[in-house]
């Protein structure tokens, strides 16, 4: 099978051309992110992109509107925007925590709709705040939905449900049936972002993030079915900060290549 690997474009302050420079040196295969709706900066983008010969894997992020039909207006606006460009695909953190399910699936079905017009395919991920904000939750929504596929961002559902998910089997298990792409992003009970995967203290959560990604990996392997992944360690605040200076306490960068060259590895012979 194919494991393709993107870089987040969140938290980059270098110039787009650069990054992109960073990105393919790296091993990347290509990036993540959204995308502006002004046309000569969302040109420069693509053409750095595809300068660099790397991928896009559109991203949406701005769930904000608590109105239902102003949102669904303005998450149509932002797919198209996303679909115009071409992308691999699109990812979508769809919907509110707090709406009803009648609300959440007028949005899945519209990304649908939106998804056989334009032959794009538009998945949705694992968030907090968001639709699928907690495991107990997604599997309502998969059992009720079954043909709806996920980007699986397990370290939200640590948070949220402050574990490791041990008292969660089933919920896990049918997630990640239906998981096309992973953000590898470790997660831990009190918080969606350890502040270095490399540090030892780490190891037994680690460790448990990469048993649900060899579950993933699997069931691909079985499918015979490509695997995309996003190594979506996020920048300060999100990544835990020193107190006063604001520092973060890591490298986001060398965090996410590192992320990317361990899955590699694990991988390599599958």
């Amino acid at each position: 099978m194919n494991i393709r690997f993107y870089a987040p474009e969140w938290g980059n302050v270098l110039p787009f051309d650069t990054f992109c420079q960073n990105v393919k040196a790296a091993g990347y295969h290509g990036v993540e992110m959204a995308l502006p709706f002004e046309q000569k900066e969302k040109d420069q983008i693509l053409e750095a992109l595809a300068k660099h010969g790397l991928e896009l894997i559109g991203q949406y992020w701005q769930s904000f509107e608590k109105d239902i039909d102003e949102h669904a207006a303005n998450y149509e606006k932002y797919l198209r925007n996303l679909i115009a460009a071409k992308p691999v695909f699109i990812n979508c953190q769809t919907g509110k925590d707090y709406f009803s399910f009648e609300k959440n699936k007028r949005l899945f079905d519209l990304a649908a709709a939106l998804s056989i017009e334009s032959g794009i395919r538009i998945i949705h991920e694992t968030h907090r705040g968001k639709s699928l904000y907690a495991a107990n939750v997604t599997y309502d929504y998969l059992t009720r939905l079954p043909d709806l596929r996920i980007t699986l961002d397990i370290s939200h559902w640590c948070n949220v449900h402050e574990s490791l998910l041990a008292d969660l089997p089933d919920e896990v298990a049918l997630a990640i049936t239906h998981t096309d792409h992973v953000h590898s992003r470790v997660g831990h009970p009190e918080g969606p972002q350890v502040n270095d995967p490399r540090a030892p203290e780490w190891d037994e959560t680690l460790e448990t993030h990469l048993k649900w990604w060899d579950v993933v990996v699997a069931e691909h392997q079985k499918k015979g079915t490509e695997l995309t992944v996003t190594t979506e360690f996020g920048p300060a605040t999100y990544m835990p900060v020193m107190p006063y200076t604001r520092m973060p306490l890591a490298d986001q960068w060398e965090i996410n290549v590192h992320m990317m060259n361990l899955l590699k590895k694990r991988y390599a012979t599958v």
